[in-house]
């Protein structure tokens, strides 16, 4: 006899029979609150959701009809695709509360889903050999860009944690720059591998700045990722695309744009890939330009 038919409904929890109260195994449970025993025992190892009683002797779960309403919620929050940490919270708070998170957790969701289905349209494009059309929207140029002394801050990080790395570490840096003759050029990110879900890079926040001696001096004090060091001259092939089009995966787009006109033009890559951040972020619009990919080249 296993612990989903044990001891039947109405049985007191501790064998005396003082008939305290009705008893559900776990079989009669997961019928009553529409979730399998094998989620119940899952739900147990987790803390999510844990039976009222176990039996010290047999093993077997009992639950009390009370805990219905907690475990119908739980299967309904499991059918929003959310994850059993994120249940748990949930079913933790109050009432108001767990709407409230409930609501947080969809934006998130729908916010996924608008990704993922841009993503989709790009990969069918993709895969239908029609990349060139979607390459056609950005017009890709080229700029000469001088000697310049950067101050940097590099680190291994994964795509979710990308966009909170650039804006503290950039942020750090543009304080710095006051000790190092002030800024004298946008600041970028350049890529030194893929950062993806998987791939961490590293990916480095670069600011230009005047005074090459105080750059230095700066950087010799900070930790072993800050750096300060002379970028030579160089040429960038690049596409300008705005706010909206930095979000993943247009900006992949934009970054294959660039490639492949390099190849048409018959030009070798001569460097990491970087993103030029001209424009004041908090200030501009959707529409409005922001960012340029670059690639150094000869």
């Amino acid at each position: 006899m296993t612990d989903s038919d044990g001891v039947g409904e109405g049985w007191d929890g501790d064998g005396d029979g003082d008939g305290d109260g009705e008893w559900l195994t776990i079989g009669a449970f997961a019928s009553r609150s529409r979730l399998s025993a094998k989620a119940l025992r899952l739900y147990d190892r987790l803390g999510l959701l844990s039976p009222a009683r176990v039996d010290p002797v047999s093993g077997y779960r009992f639950y009390r009809p009370a805990q219905i309403e907690q475990a119908r919620l739980v299967a309904l929050l499991r059918q929003l695709d959310m994850p059993l940490a994120t249940v748990k919270e949930t079913v933790a708070l109050d009432g108001p509360r767990a709407a409230d998170a409930v609501e947080a957790y969809w934006s998130r969701a729908e916010e996924r889903f608008a990704a993922q289905r841009t993503l989709v349209h790009y990969l069918r494009g993709r895969l239908s050999g029609r990349s060139s059309e979607m390459y056609e929207k950005f017009e890709v140029r080229t700029v000469e860009v001088p000697e310049q002394t950067v101050i940097c801050e590099s680190r291994h990080v994964l795509a979710p944690e990308l966009t909170a790395f650039i804006g503290e570490s950039l942020g750090r840096l543009e304080k710095a720059a006051q000790e190092c003759g002030g800024v004298v050029a946008p600041p970028f990110v350049a890529y030194h591998s893929e950062v993806t879900q998987e791939s961490d890079g590293p990916a480095e926040s670069c600011l230009p700045v005047a005074d090459a001696a105080a750059a230095r001096a700066w950087a010799g004090v900070q930790g072993p990722a800050v750096t300060a060091r002379t970028e030579p001259a160089r040429r960038l092939a690049y596409a300008r695309i705005t706010k909206a089009q930095v979000q993943y995966p247009q900006i992949i787009a934009a970054y294959e744009a660039v490639e492949h006109w390099i190849e048409q033009q018959g030009l070798t890559i001569d460097g990491p890939c970087r993103e030029v951040y001209f424009a004041e972020w908090d200030t501009i619009g959707p529409d409005d330009e922001a960012c340029d990919i670059a690639y150094p080249v000869r």
